[in-house]
Formats: structure tokens, sequence, C-alpha cells
């Protein structure tokens, strides 16, 4: 089974040795970050640094000052935590021990752009802004969601890509000094808290009928008993409970559709773009009103669009089933596996957690993160991927 491991261009760019242990863990891949959220990350072996702060959303690439030139939204270059053509680099690196190298892109996930410009963010219900989410309704931050997916995922050398975020963000967002887990909010609560009111929003529900104002006072009383410690089990049917089966599906109609049409827009974009051969997958849920960086999708539909889908299966591959009943004979399913310990992964169990993944339809794997796992994790994964050859 074909195995890539998740890797940052700081992982990699001022260790001499980084790009050979790398190989040598058994990938045939490395899955390189060319455009990145903002993050704090640890480098356990790196000898210049052990822990790296990249501050804002960025692109770890120079720009085309061409595309973006005269552009109110455009992407951020990166500081020194990723300076010049820091993923050209990597990426030359990474190849010359061996490696096929893919870009990794993450797209509606910038809270830099939110602050600068809170008219492109997400707003609920209650008029608060995320700006860590920029709303893929509106027409200027899609144009430039599709251009920024096309520079960052066709670089030079790339025979493929991964686009994280190609969906909606809502409300789940990890963020500093994060003080939001006093009410339980559950599939349903995070769902209702995610609904964007901004004014492209407005008018979709508008256009289907629906009075964007009445939504929004729905869903807010949706919430009340949420707030009361009384959120619903289950997913879907528990958001028809609390907001009514008519709003709902007025909301999903409006979201599914923009979610939709900006997948089938990007991955084209990226596809005329790219050379012959040029693998496209989506960090993707199979649940399709989820938020977050695997964007909720209709397996059916993502499968008719892109090549093929990485799944978070850390713990429970059994996000695979649906995408598996719809996979094509050239469908990826690249299961996603944590080998990071001290992030909740199980390095020690990878052997059998991919043996499971392959069962329900696994047809590749993903290990993340091969820069943030520690000596004893790698000795792990190098052991399992042997085993798995």
């Amino acid at each position: 089974m074909r195995a890539s491991a998740f890797v940052y261009p700081w992982d990699v760019n001022g260790d001499p040795g980084a790009a050979a242990r790398i190989a040598g863990l058994g990938v045939r891949q490395a899955t390189l970050a060319s455009a990145y959220h903002s993050t704090r990350a640890l480098t356990p072996r790196h000898p210049r640094h052990r822990v790296v702060t990249a501050s804002h959303a960025a692109v770890l690439y120079p720009p085309d000052a061409g595309r973006w030139r005269g552009r109110r939204l455009r992407p951020y270059t990166a500081g020194d935590w990723a300076p010049g053509d820091a993923y050209g680099e990597a990426a030359e690196t990474l190849a010359g021990a061996g490696l096929d190298v893919h870009t990794w892109v993450v797209l509606a996930h910038n809270s830099r752009m939110g602050e600068e410009f809170p008219d492109t963010a997400v707003v609920n219900a209650y008029g608060d802004r995320y700006p860590w989410a920029p709303c893929i309704a509106q027409p200027a931050t899609r144009t430039y969601l599709t251009d920024l997916a096309v520079e960052a995922a066709v670089r030079p050398g790339a025979a493929g890509t991964e686009l994280e975020s190609l969906g909606w963000y809502g409300f789940p967002h990890l963020h500093a000094h994060d003080k939001t887990a006093g009410v339980a909010l559950g599939d349903a609560g995070t769902y209702l808290m995610s609904v964007c009111f901004c004014p492209s929003c407005r008018d979709g529900y508008a256009r289907l009928g629906t009075d964007p104002g009445d939504l929004a006072a729905a869903v807010r009383r949706a919430l009340e008993p949420v707030w009361r410690g009384g959120a619903p089990a289950g997913g879907w049917e528990a958001v028809e409970k609390l907001l009514g089966g008519g709003p709902a599906a007025v909301t999903r109609a409006w979201r599914d559709s923009a979610a939709r049409s900006l997948q089938e827009d990007v991955v084209g974009a990226v596809r005329a773009a790219a050379p012959e051969g040029f693998q496209v997958l989506l960090h993707a849920d199979p649940v399709p009103h989820h938020v977050g960086a695997n964007a909720g999708v209709d397996p059916r539909h993502v499968l008719t669009v892109a090549d093929g889908v990485v799944v978070p299966c850390t713990g429970d591959a059994g996000l695979l089933a649906p995408f598996a009943g719809h996979a094509g004979d050239a469908s990826v399913l690249a299961a996603n596996l944590t080998v990071v310990g001290g992030m909740g992964g199980s390095p020690a169990t990878l052997f059998e957690d991919v043996t499971r993944a392959a069962g329900l339809g696994a047809t590749e794997v993903r290990l993340y993160h091969a820069g943030l796992a520690s000596d004893a994790d790698l000795s792990l994964v190098a052991e399992a991927l042997a085993r798995l050859d």
C-alpha cells in the first residue's frame, strides 16, 4: 500500500539528514505544505531550532506578482519560518532522496485574512464573526480560493496535490488559550453555530424563498436548549429536531450547493493548470454537513470531481466506508493516520490500523506527521511499513 508522510518545509530545510530519514521510513511520497495556516510546531531533530511559530496563514513560496497585482484578497508571504522559496527548496531535497512530492494546500482557513477583511468571514446567527473561516459562498472569496489552489497546488516538480479545507469552515477552531468547551455543542450544535449569515449567505437564503432574518432567529431559538446543557445526541436528525425540517433543509440546500460548486471549480482549475496525470485529492469527511479541515462532502459527488479523498482514520477507520461504496477502480481512498503519540496517535498499532483501513477500502495511507513525531514514534512507523511490504 502506497504511503505518504506529511511534512513542513521547515522540517527539511537546514537539516541535512531530514530527507533521507523520511525516505528511510519506507514511504514513497512526501506531502509537503505549500500553503498553510498559522501554527506552532515542534521540530524534535532539527539542528538549528526546536520550535517554529508561523504567525499567520501564508504561502511557503514566492507568489506570482502578476497573478495577484491589484487584487484585494491575495496570499500572504511567510515570515522567517519559511523564507524565500521554502517549499521549492524542501521539495527538491525530498525528490533527491527518491520521494515523489505532492503539495499540501490549506484553503478556507485563514485568520489573518479574516482579521484584515472582516467582511470575508463566516458570521453566525448571533452576528459573531469567525475570522479563521472565510465564507465560501462569497464570490470574491471563491475566486481567491480558486486562484490560490492553482498556484499553490501546481508547483514545479509536484506530481499531485492534497487540498485541505475545501469547503465550509465554521465554529470548530483550535485557538490560543481556547475557552469554548464549557458547553458541549454536539454535532447538531456545532452545525448550527457554523451556519453563515453574511450578506452573501442571507441573499442565498432569500433566493431559496426564506427570510434570512427569520432563519437566523430560528437558529438562535434552536440553540437555546444547547446553552441549557440539553444538546440532543445524533447527527443531522438532531439538527432537524432543534431547527425544524424545513429551515434545516434550506440551510443545507444553500451550503451544499456552495461547497459542491466550489469543489468543482477548484479541482477543474487545478487540472487545467497541471500536467497530465497530476493527482488531485481532497481532505474530506463523508458527512456533508460537517465543517472543518476535512470538509463535509457527498461521497458520490466528490469522487466524480476529484481523483480521491484523504479521510481521517485515527482511532476509527469507519469514515472510509461511505467513500468505498462509490469508489471507482482508479479512485484513491487514503486513510489519514496520526503517528505522533503525543497528539493522540498510535504508531505502535500502525500495522493493524492500516490493515483495518485496507479492509474498509483504503488504497493508500497518509502519516501525520513525519516532522512532528519523536524518534521513538518514527522507529515504530518504519517497523510497521516494513511489515506491510
